[in-house]
């Protein structure tokens, strides 16, 4: 079985619990070490007990000067990563730090309770464990996705949570990205993460770890501000016609790659959605996304003398991958 229908099959079995490594935490968390302080932080999708979101903030609690941290699961009390969520109740920890001369977290100080319902982060008990938390941090379902991200932006919450780019071109999702309300974190090194996982591994010998799954495409997406978000992309290559053509339906030229952007180019351009990981605000303006296009969201970009589908862009009549669609804000003569 292929990877990728290892994880349609996840998705729709809703069995798709990836958990994630502490090194990846690690490098991610590191870059927002201010925004935790004084906070309550919330991990809705996570058994303490086998959680390395846990294990990093409750081992971390005082050099980021939490307030408190809170995890719920569902159903889960196992100590088996893999266990089916069959155990007859769901869990709640609260948790508000050492005890004086400790450094690390004692048994007897995280207070694990039972919740009443079954943990599901859409539960009245969660939601209420929700509105009093200032940042949720978790790895949720890839499955219940676009769910999880319209209940954080209903209850107006800061977060940091994985998720995968193809969430990019969700019609419901997108446009939290197009109105600076969403964009991406650092990231996962080679665009790939490892997860603990019972699925079976197809990636390549030098990129296999036992026990694990390589999944590509994932990517973290917080509103919370860092510093790559406002790094500049540096731009080389000038416009020319021959080299950027504009789309047969779209009033867009065409660049295939992020780092061939023209510097010099002002107009609409269409780019591929990996772009997101090297968008700073400041420099470059989204405009929209080809689907906007298609729903008719833009319709000062389409060609009147088109008449071919209107969906993605095409280029002498071979239609293209999903773009974004974007205008440079500073282009250089």
């Amino acid at each position: 079985m292929s990877l990728n229908k290892s994880l349609h099959l996840a998705q729709r079995g809703k069995n798709d619990d990836f958990y994630t490594q502490l090194t990846d935490i690690e490098n991610e968390l590191r870059h927002y070490k201010p925004h935790f302080r004084g906070k309550t932080v919330y991990c809705n999708c996570d058994d303490p007990r086998v959680s390395n979101f846990f294990h990093y903030f409750s081992y971390n609690f005082e050099h980021l000067g939490l307030k408190k941290l809170v995890t719920t699961c569902y159903k889960n009390q196992q100590r088996d990563l893999f266990s089916k969520h069959d155990a007859e109740r769901a869990i709640k920890l609260e948790y508000d730090g050492f005890r004086e001369g400790d450094h690390v977290p004692r048994a007897e100080d995280i207070g694990i309770k039972h919740l009443e319902g079954d943990g599901d982060f859409r539960s009245d008990e969660c939601v209420e464990l929700l509105k009093r938390a200032d940042i949720v941090v978790t790895n949720p379902p890839f499955s219940l996705f676009r769910e999880y991200v319209a209940q954080l932006i209903e209850h107006d919450k800061k977060f940091i949570i994985i998720g995968h780019q193809n969430a990019i071109t969700y019609k419901d999702f997108f446009p939290l990205i197009k109105e600076n309300r969403v964009w991406l974190g650092f990231g996962f090194k080679g665009g790939a993460g490892h997860f603990i996982s019972n699925y079976e591994d197809h990636a390549v010998a030098t990129d296999r770890k036992e026990g694990m799954i390589r999944v590509s495409g994932v990517v973290w997406f917080t509103n919370l501000d860092h510093a790559k978000r406002h790094e500049d992309l540096i731009l080389y290559k000038q416009y020319s016609p021959e080299e950027y053509p504009k789309y047969d339906n779209y009033d867009a030229i065409n660049v295939d790659k992020t780092k061939e952007i023209p510097m010099d180019y002002g107009g609409v351009m269409g780019v591929p959605i990996t772009f997101l990981d090297k968008h700073n605000p400041d420099q470059f303006e989204i405009i929209g996304s080809d689907y906007d296009i298609k729903d008719g969201l833009l319709p000062h970009l389409l060609i009147p003398e088109w008449q071919g589908k209107i969906d993605r862009g095409y280029i002498r009549g071979i239609r293209k991958y999903s773009r974004l669609i974007i205008r440079n804000r500073k282009p250089q003569p």
